[in-house]
């Protein structure tokens, strides 16, 4: 921007300017006459490009975009349901009836079996537990990531199905 621009040429564009090559001292005097700023857009073009502008209004401007872009970006929420190994069927259903109700909201689903003490000897059953869910909501989802082991957790990640148009 302005006297920290190091080539001796420099592209000049903007408005109310002829476009052209300008020695740097000419370029800098343009955007002093108009009351703006000389600032390098383009750096490793031969010669550089410069635009005269007002630097703050182009800088809250770049700003405004960022946020615009932020606020239209999808946000997923991940909801998280927890089983024992030894989850009896009534407990499974009512918490399967959860799940649904999370992925029609669009929510992603992280199913995990919590091994505690020594029931971690039952691995196969949590594993079992966590098929057994992912093939009940198959309609509603599908399976982003398999039963995993970490630790004394074994989680399992859904995805909702996307809706047809």
């Amino acid at each position: 921007m302005n006297h920290h621009i190091t080539a001796q040429h420099v592209r000049v564009v903007g408005e109310n300017i002829k476009i052209g090559i300008y020695p740097i001292n000419t370029a800098l005097q343009m955007a002093k006459d108009q009351s703006l700023d000389l600032v390098e857009i383009s750096p490793k073009a031969d010669p550089p490009v410069c635009k005269i502008i007002d630097y703050s209004k182009f800088k809250y401007e770049q700003k405004k975009k960022q946020k615009e872009i932020k606020s239209k970006a999808q946000k997923t929420v991940v909801k998280e349901i927890r089983f024992g190994p030894n989850t009896d069927d009534h407990d499974f259903n009512f918490k399967l009836k959860h799940a649904i109700n999370f992925l029609q909201d669009g929510a992603k689903v992280k199913a995990y079996v919590h091994f505690v003490g020594r029931t971690i000897v039952f691995k196969e059953r949590g594993e079992i537990l966590l098929l057994k869910f992912a093939q009940e909501l198959e309609e509603y989802a599908k399976v982003e990531q398999l039963p995993k082991l970490e630790r004394k957790r074994m989680y399992l990640l859904l995805a909702p199905k996307s809706k047809k148009k």
